[in-house]
C-alpha cells in the first residue's frame, strides 16, 4: 500500500488525549471511505461551515416564504409610502424592561424647508410584537390554505416593517423573502441544468476524443470568447415581454444554463482523458459493459467529489446573471418578485437617497453569494482529503 501522509485534521483523538504514532484509533482514517474523508477535513474549514449553514437557512427560507412573511408582498398602501424600518424596544422611555418585544407608532410631516417626510414615533401608540401568530391568509405552495405568520402584530391595524417600505407602501422585508424563491432556485436549476449540458458533451468528448473532441472544445472555445454581457443582453431581449412570469422564468433560466455549460464540460473533458486508460475502465470494457454505463457507473462517480465543488461553485454565478439581467430589465419583469427586480427600483437616486434601505436586496444578494463561495471553497479543499 502507498504510504500516505495524511494532515492533522485526520488525527483523531482517542479518550480525549492526541494519538500516539500507531494507535489503533489512526486505523480508522485508513479505511474510512472517501466521503467520511472529505467530512472529516470538510469540518475543519470554519468559513465554510458557516457558509453552509447560511445557505441551508436561505434555502430553507426561500421553501417557506409565506409563512416567515409577515405580509403579501403586493399589498400597497400609499400612507406608509417610503415607511423606514421600524424600531425594535425592549426598554421604554421610563427605563422599564419588557421580555416582550415592543414597537411604537409612527407619524409623518412634512419638512418645510426640504419637503422631505420626516418620520418620528408616537410614544403614545405601542404595539407588542409576537412571534407565531395569526395574519393574513395564503396558500402554502398554493395547496395548503393557512394564516400561520412567523411573527406580527396582535392588532391588525398595526404596521410592522422590519426593513422599511418601498414607494407604493409594501413590506420590503416580505419582498425581500419572497424574492429569495426565484433567485435561489435560478442559481439551483440553472446549475443543474448546466450540470446535465457539463457531464454530457464533457464526457463524450473526452471519452472518445478525435475529431469529435476538437469540434467540441472549438465550439466550446467560441462560446467563451463571447463577451458575457452582451450575449446575455441579446439572447434575454429575444424573448418575448408579453411572456407570463412563469414563461419567464424558465426562459431566462435555460439562458443561463445553454452559457454556463462550458466551464464544467473542460474540467469533464480533462478528467475523463486521465480516466479512460485506467486499469478498472479498461477492464470495464474488456468485461462488454456499454460505454453508457462505463461513463456513469465507473468514470463519473470517480471525480464525483469535483464535480459537486464545481457545481457548489456555479450557483452564486447564476443568481448574479439573473440579478443583473433583471436589474437591467431584460430578465424578469414585473410582476415577478425576485432580487434583481427588486434592485431596480434602486436605480432611482433621489429614492435612494431618501430611502436606502431600497437597497437591501443587494445585501440579499451578497449573502447568498458569499456564503455559497465559502461552501464552494470548503467543498473544493474537501474534495481532495489527502493534500494539506
Amino acid at each position: 500500500m502507498r504510504n500516505i501522509s495524511l494532515p492533522f485534521p485526520f488525527r483523531k483523538k482517542a479518550a480525549g488525549k492526541p494519538i500516539d504514532e500507531g494507535d489503533s484509533s489512526e486505523e480508522k482514517v485508513y479505511v474510512a471511505s472517501q466521503w467520511q474523508l472529505m467530512w472529516w477535513k470538510f469540518k475543519k474549514h470554519h468559513l465554510a461551515m458557516i457558509g453552509g449553514i447560511v445557505t441551508i437557512l436561505l434555502y430553507l427560507m426561500a421553501m417557506f416564504v409565506e409563512p416567515i412573511a409577515p405580509y403579501n408582498p403586493e399589498n400597497q398602501d400609499a400612507k406608509y409610502a417610503f415607511r423606514p424600518p421600524t424600531k425594535v424596544h425592549f426598554v421604554d422611555r421610563a427605563g422599564k424592561f419588557y421580555i416582550t418585544p415592543f414597537f411604537y407608532g409612527t407619524t409623518s410631516q412634512r419638512n418645510l424647508e426640504t419637503l422631505a417626510l420626516v418620520f418620528t414615533e408616537d410614544y403614545q401608540e405601542v404595539y407588542s410584537l409576537r412571534f407565531f401568530v395569526q395574519g393574513e391568509p395564503y396558500k402554502l405552495w398554493g395547496l395548503f390554505p393557512t394564516n400561520f405568520h412567523l411573527f406580527g402584530t396582535a392588532d391588525p391595524d398595526a404596521k410592522f416593517f422590519l426593513l422599511g417600505a418601498d414607494k407604493q407602501g409594501r413590506d420590503m422585508f416580505s419582498r425581500i423573502v419572497y424574492g429569495s424563491r426565484i433567485s435561489m432556485s435560478v442559481g439551483l436549476l440553472g446549475v443543474v441544468l448546466s450540470f446535465l449540458f457539463g457531464i454530457m458533451i464533457g464526457g463524450i468528448s473526452g471519452y472518445y476524443g478525435g475529431t469529435l473532441d476538437v469540434i467540441i472544445q472549438r465550439v466550446i472555445e467560441f462560446l467563451r470568447s463571447i463577451p458575457t454581457i452582451p450575449l446575455w443582453m441579446a439572447l434575454s431581449a429575444a424573448l418575448p415581454a408579453n411572456w407570463p412570469p412563469v414563461q419567464m422564468y424558465f426562459g431566462i433560466t435555460l439562458i443561463l444554463s445553454l452559457i454556463g455549460w462550458t466551464g464544467l464540460a473542460r474540467v469533464v473533458r480533462g478528467r475523463f482523458l486521465a480516466l479512460r486508460e485506467e486499469d478498472f475502465v479498461m477492464a470495464a470494457k474488456i468485461s462488454g459493459s456499454p460505454e453508457l454505463r462505463i461513463i456513469f457507473r465507473h468514470m463519473v462517480p470517480s471525480f464525483f467529489s469535483h464535480i459537486i465543488a464545481a457545481l457548489t461553485l456555479a450557483v452564486p454565478d447564476m443568481i448574479l446573471s439573473e440579478t443583473a439581467l433583471s436589474f437591467l430589465g431584460l430578465g424578469l419583469r414585473y410582476p415577478a418578485i425576485s432580487w434583481g427586480v427588486l434592485l431596480q427600483e434602486a436605480q432611482n437616486i433621489r429614492a435612494v437617497a431618501s430611502a436606502p434601505w431600497l437597497m437591501l436586496p443587494g445585501a440579499a444578494v451578497v449573502l447568498a453569494v458569499l456564503a455559497l463561495n465559502f461552501l464552494g471553497d470548503g467543498l473544493r479543499d474537501a474534495a481532495d482529503p489527502y493534500g494539506r
